[in-house]
């Protein structure tokens, strides 16, 4: 691969706060690899913190801070033509941010760690799918207009271990993430021959991110790194990915010290169902 196998490609980011999150860390690898990045959340001391941290890295002008909720359509339409406005163009969309409801303050009071899924309240349940399975959507639709009429685009989703979709406890998180993956099967056949590819990456096991609560005991140094999500991420947003289309690739597996083929061969399958898991193991991505 290229030096800067990014270069003169501009990047949205979705959920790229968080100080030890994927967003983060795909946002970092991205500007590495020479792209510009317009990295968005709601959160704004995460952002804000984030920007700085990964502008650091590539300089005046690498990084555009958006505050915007995916689960909005009217904010993942502005956010779109902020980031073309500002940085000249969009060839690339990770539609990364995620939540679960321990992560937006709505976990049931009195339930377990891990809840059935009738112990899930409305709301929490509403927001959740919202910004895991609806802002993907509305944030793919407002970036395919200009991509199309480019003739160029990847879209990336980040989604989670296919054990943890039906996994007990993990409503609605699972769930929710299942229909992102559905989705991005979808659009891939959709999309077929227009010159604009949809993939997705999944860390392959537990993962130390804000998504497991303040509260967890267990040693996080021990858990997948958000960091791990960089490598696959980059090459899917390559041109040395053309071609590559409909899949699913776990990061974990991804061996940058193995010829493509293999490499792909190893972390790679069909995006959906071709199989359930691969014995990935963990939760919460």
């Amino acid at each position: 691969m290229a030096e800067l196998p990014l270069l003169g490609k501009v990047a949205i980011v979705t959920g790229a706060g968080s100080p030890i999150g994927i967003g983060r860390a795909i946002a970092a690898g991205f500007v590495r690899a020479g792209a510009r990045v317009a990295m968005i959340d709601i959160n704004r001391e995460w952002l804000e913190e984030s920007a700085r941290g990964v502008g650091e890295t590539g300089g005046d002008g690498s990084v555009l801070p958006v505050i915007a909720d995916v689960a909005d359509y009217h904010d993942a339409e502005a956010a779109v033509a902020r980031t073309i406005g500002e940085l000249g163009g969009l060839h690339i969309l990770v539609n990364n941010a995620g939540a679960n409801p321990r992560s937006v303050g709505l976990a049931p009071e009195g339930a377990s760690t891990s809840p059935n899924a009738w112990e899930i309240t409305h709301e929490a349940w509403a927001r959740v799918v919202a910004v895991n399975m609806s802002g993907p959507f509305y944030m793919t639709k407002a970036a395919l207009g200009h991509m199309l009429d480019q003739g160029w685009g990847r879209i990336i989703g980040v989604t989670t271990s296919l054990d943890t979709m039906y996994r007990k406890g993990e409503s609605p998180y699972g769930p929710s993430k299942a229909g992102h993956e559905a989705l991005a099967a979808t659009l891939a056949r959709e999309l077929e021959g227009t010159g604009v590819t949809v993939n997705l990456v999944a860390p392959g096991g537990r993962t130390n991110t804000n998504l497991l609560g303040q509260g967890i005991t267990d040693d996080r140094s021990l858990m997948i790194q958000s960091e791990v999500m960089q490598a696959p991420a980059v090459w899917l947003a390559s041109e040395e990915s053309s071609g590559v289309n409909g899949m699913r690739f776990i990061a974990r597996y991804w061996d940058e010290s193995l010829p493509l083929k293999e490499r792909m061969e190893k972390a790679g399958a069909p995006a959906a169902w071709p199989q359930l898991g691969r014995g990935e193991s963990g939760a919460t991505t």
